[in-house]
């Protein structure tokens, strides 16, 4: 007989689909619909069906690790502890609290997040932590901030994309990277709404659009001043708008006016027909939304891009109004709430800032410890990672594989292994796990409870469906045993509801407050939109706030005037500015960090494949998965595959200023015949990562993954 079925979400991407999990008496765990939550509607892609399979003890791990005469082998959890207890208090002692690193991962649960960043900052007292969110969103977050003053991925739900006039998708795969999520842009079609989608290659996604822009890699940046440019000239500025609530408009607009269409159709290719049709689809309706993603993000100018992009829907009137506005489409499965609550270099919990003395004595006074002690902002996650085995000497590292996913990969390797100590944190034995001196195997996904953030700002519960297996700790467990052998026996308990009920002090009265979400109205709602203060709020003074009475589930109980509804749509009324109004921030194309020469002469660019996910350290252990996609490729147009002379599936070189990579040719139209695609999930000769630049932004600090310069060679030709 079969246990009762448990509602609860996928481990994989920000969208978070709902799933019900039933424990079997064979030891399996089998995924059915989940109907009601609204994400998905019971849809799953196949991440998400074959999510249990690295449940199994055949691919994870089940021991603990320590390294002996150069190997790894099992160890009991006290020795394990007790090495990196060791190791960590040597390195402070050593060489001071900052020789020691932290990084964490935007797949750890709320909870998991803000105990990292406050054992980093209380136990361990260094301000060396970061994540690999910041490989995801960051430019998007900084731009949120600058322009309205509060980022949330996306500031209405997923449920209003159908019911808007025209949506521009700007550098997503959906129909790869969240397959659910297409059903809403097909019920945009559907409606009579259109959709652009604009990417360097013709993907899935592309193919349903009715407008497909196909711009250089690394110029959405100028096509965005184009458009805002042709919205100028044609006299297409919401002026009443723009007069009463925004800012800074005169600067964006003579920035802009800069950028005439001839000019920006030979810096991206895209034709001056469709940048005037672009602007006429998108304006003619009453609303419309600029989605981005990874594409115009993950660049060196990632913030100016999508900054760009808001001045766009500023100018027109598309943002803070029903059914318009800018949003991010967040890639990993906590990507926002993991940068909420503290294990960002800058950032405490509740999104507050660590340089602000205010926000620094109210954490600490949570926390019960004194503000002057908590260290400042650190490294962002790549600066972090080149600081190892020079100023860091050891690093504690939950939930992340940067030897594959990030840039300029081979160094990265490198510099782990000079590290003194290393401890990971992960379910299996990753690429860089298999590095470290002590690995620690933790509990997944469907065998602990804990909340994510979905990319709405939506705060769920995922609740435990069964048992781990014997010896398989939590990494709050983890916290807790590391920080008693460290000499700070409370504060970090191991019950995750407990954890939560200290966030929720952690973060009240600021930009992410969650201090009016319980694991109750959790468990009874399909989850709860952030910002949710406490209290009842007056929302013409709020800063964001537009809790309207039909969006409050509790209007019919006698206590709903105590209870606040939480925010699924911000800006309605006010942005999160003092003034309440949004902010232009003039912004002019600038060329990315490595253009192609003589040498380099063409550009690649990189992404997700639907079968596998992230740097594949659990997907490429589900059969089924590996079936669909086995291993990496590189796309190129037929021009270019016939100057080499490759024929499809001929190994390949592609070959940057950081090094080699090789996979097999897949020759293609659906790709500009100047750029090549290569998909990061995998180590090895056909790493991706090994090419790609890490030139950072200079506000948000993202790598630019998204274009470098890149030769491509015949591989008989270079080894002959």
């Amino acid at each position: 007989m079969q246990n009762s079925a448990t509602p609860t979400h996928c481990p994989y991407c920000a969208l978070q689909c709902g799933m019900n999990l039933t424990a079997t008496p064979d030891g399996t765990v089998e995924v059915s619909e989940r109907a009601d939550f609204p994400v998905n509607r019971g849809a799953l892609c196949g991440k998400g069906r074959t999510a249990p399979a690295v449940l199994s003890s055949r691919v994870r791990l089940t021991s603990p690790l320590v390294r002996s005469e150069g190997t790894l082998v099992p160890a009991s959890w006290d020795e394990a502890l007790d090495r990196i207890a060791e190791g960590l208090s040597r390195t402070r002692t050593e060489h001071g609290p900052d020789a020691c690193g932290v990084f964490g991962g935007g797949g750890l649960t709320n909870e998991k997040a803000y105990t990292l960043g406050k054992f980093a900052r209380v136990v361990l007292g260094t301000s060396q932590i970061d994540y690999n969110g910041r490989f995801c969103m960051s430019s998007a977050a900084a731009a949120g901030i600058k322009a309205f003053g509060l980022d949330r991925g996306l500031p209405f739900p997923l449920e209003d994309i159908p019911k808007t006039g025209c949506v521009i998708l700007v550098g997503s795969n959906l129909a790869e990277t969240m397959p659910p999520s297409l059903r809403f842009f097909n019920e945009l079609r559907e409606n009579g709404g259109t959709l652009i989608v604009i990417d360097p290659r013709r993907t899935k996604t592309a193919e349903q659009a009715d407008l497909h822009l196909a711009p250089r890699p690394g110029t959405d940046l100028a096509l965005a001043l184009g458009l805002l440019h042709l919205v100028v000239a044609e006299g297409r500025v919401d002026e009443e708008y723009v007069r009463e609530r925004t800012a800074g408009w005169d600067e964006a607009r003579a920035a802009a006016m800069a950028h005439w269409p001839e000019y920006v159709e030979r810096i991206t290719g895209v034709s001056v027909p469709q940048l005037r049709e672009t602007v006429r689809m998108f304006c003619e309706p009453e609303s419309a939304m600029v989605l981005t993603a990874r594409g115009p993000e993950q660049q060196s100018k990632g913030t100016d891009t999508v900054g760009a992009w808001i001045n766009l829907c500023l100018a027109t009137g598309r943002a803070g109004r029903p059914l318009s506005g800018y949003g991010c489409l967040t890639g990993q499965g906590n990507g926002q709430g993991g940068r909420e609550h503290g294990q960002k270099a800058d950032q405490l919990p509740g999104y507050r800032k660590l340089d602000d003395p205010a926000a620094r004595r109210h954490v600490a006074e949570v926390w019960g410890v004194d503000p002057d002690s908590l260290p400042g902002p650190g490294r962002s996650a790549y600066e972090l990672l080149d600081a190892l085995g020079t100023d860091i000497k050891s690093l504690l590292l939950m939930a992340s594989n940067p030897v594959v996913s990030a840039p300029r990969a081979a160094h990265i390797e490198e510099r782990i292994k000079s590290l003194d100590f290393l401890a990971v944190c992960d379910v299996v034995l990753s690429e860089t796990a298999a590095l470290a001196d002590v690995v620690l195997p933790v509990t997944q996904w469907a065998e602990e409870t804990g909340t994510m953030t979905n990319l709405e700002g939506r705060v769920l519960l995922r609740k435990r469906a069964i048992t781990p297996p014997e010896g398989i700790r939590s990494d709050l467990e983890v916290m807790h045993e590391l920080a008693a052998r460290l000499g700070v026996e409370k504060g970090f308990p191991t019950d995750p509801e407990e954890v939560f009920e200290e966030l929720r002090r952690a973060s009240a009265g600021g930009p992410a407050d969650y201090s009016g979400i319980t694991y109750r109205r959790l468990a009874e709602e399909n989850g709860v939109f952030w910002p949710c203060p406490a209290a009842d709020v007056d929302e013409s003074e709020d800063a964001c706030l537009d809790a309207r009475a039909d969006d409050d589930p509790a209007q019919d109980d006698d206590t709903a005037g105590a209870v606040h509804p939480g925010t699924p749509r911000l800006f309605l009324d006010r942005f999160a500015t003092p003034d309440g109004r949004a902010r232009f921030v003039p912004v002019s194309h600038r060329a990315i960090a490595e253009e192609p020469d003589d040498d380099y002469p063409v550009l690649l660019t990189t992404g997700r494949v639907v079968a596998q996910y992230q740097s594949g350290a659990q997907t490429r252990r589900v059969d089924e998965l590996n079936t669909a996609a086995p291993g990496p490729f590189v796309e190129l147009h037929p021009r270019l595959a016939e100057r080499l002379g490759a024929a499809e599936g001929d190994p390949v070189a592609v070959v940057s200023r950081r090094g080699r990579a090789v996979a097999p040719a897949r020759i293609t139209t659906t790709i500009r015949p100047d750029t090549v695609f290569m998909p990061f999930h995998w180590p090895g000769e056909g790493r991706a990562n090994t090419l790609t630049n890490p030139a950072l932004d200079p506000t948000s600090r993202m790598p630019e993954f998204k274009a470098c310069a890149v030769r491509v060679e015949a591989v008989e030709a270079v080894e002959s």
